[in-house]
C-alpha cells in the first residue's frame, strides 16, 4: 500500500486531532488529479524556475515539490515545463502556495498539481535566494521540511510529520472505516442519531450541561466530529 492510500486529508486531520498532533491544513485547489501524497520537497521561489530544477537534483521518487511562493496572487510561479521536469524527476505532484499557469498544458500532463489558482503573469521580479530555500517552505502559517509529509486532495492540504505517518495512517483508517459504516447505515434507513444514541445523550445533558457532543461520540466509538 502506498503512503496515506485510500485515505482523504479530512479522515487525517481527524486522526491529527485524535493523536494531539497539530492540523496543519491549508486550501488549495485541485488543478489536476484527485490526491497526491508523499514527502515533502521543499522549495521557495523567488522570481526563478532555477530553485526547482535544484530541487529536482535531490529528489527521491514519489517526493512532492511543495512551492512556498509567499501566497503571492500577483504572479505565477509554475507552469508547464516545471511540470514536466517535475514528472521527469520521478516527483509524484506539486502542491504551491501560490498560482500557477498553462492550465491546459498542464492538465494534459497529468501530473497532479494544487495551488491557489491562475493567473497569466509569469514572475516579473528576482530576488535573493534565501540560504534555506531548498530545506524549508512556508505554506499559510506553517513552516515544513523534508521530515513531513503531506497529502494533497480536493479538500486542501495537510502537512504531518513523517516519523508519525505509521501512527496517524492506522488511526485515519479507524475513522474512515466507522464513517463509512455509519454512511451505510445511514442509507439502509438507520439514522445517525439512532446509531449515536442521540436522545440518551440529549438526556444526560439535561442532567449535566457540562456533558460536550464529542465526550458522548467517545463513549460510544463515534468517529464524526474527531
Amino acid at each position: 500500500m502506498g503512503i496515506l492510500e485510500g485515505l482523504t486529508t479530512a479522515h487525517l486531520a481527524d486522526a491529527c486531532v485524535r493523536a494531539g498532533v497539530p492540523v496543519r491544513t491549508v486550501a488549495v485547489t485541485a488543478v489536476v488529479g484527485e490526491r497526491v501524497a508523499g514527502r515533502v520537497l521543499p522549495a521557495q521561489h523567488v522570481g526563478s524556475v532555477d530553485v526547482f530544477l535544484e530541487a529536482f537534483e535531490s529528489a527521491a521518487e514519489g517526493d512532492v515539490l511543495v512551492v512556498d511562493n509567499g501566497g503571492r496572487r500577483d504572479e505565477a510561479c509554475v507552469g508547464d515545463l516545471v511540470a514536466l521536469e517535475a514528472a521527469a524527476a520521478g516527483v509524484a505532484g506539486i502542491v504551491i502556495w501560490g498560482l500557477h499557469r498553462d492550465t491546459v498544458d498542464i492538465t494534459a500532463i497529468g501530473l497532479p498539481v494544487f495551488s491557489l489558482g491562475a493567473l497569466p503573469t509569469g514572475p516579473l521580479r528576482l530576488d535573493p535566494q534565501p540560504a534555506d530555500a531548498l530545506s524549508t517552505a512556508t505554506i499559510g502559517e506553517w513552516t515544513v521540511t523534508r521530515d513531513d509529509v503531506v497529502l494533497a486532495d480536493q479538500d486542501g492540504a495537510i502537512f504531518v510529520p513523517a516519523d508519525r505517518v505509521d501512527e496517524l495512517q492506522a488511526l485515519a483508517a479507524s475513522i474512515r472505516d466507522t464513517e463509512h459504516r455509519q454512511a451505510a447505515e445511514i442509507r439502509g434507513g438507520r439514522s445517525l442519531r439512532t446509531q449515536v444514541g442521540f436522545a440518551a445523550y440529549l438526556e444526560k445533558r439535561a442532567a449535566d450541561p457540562s456533558l460536550t457532543f464529542r465526550q458522548h461520540l467517545r463513549a460510544v466509538r463515534g468517529a464524526i466530529e474527531e
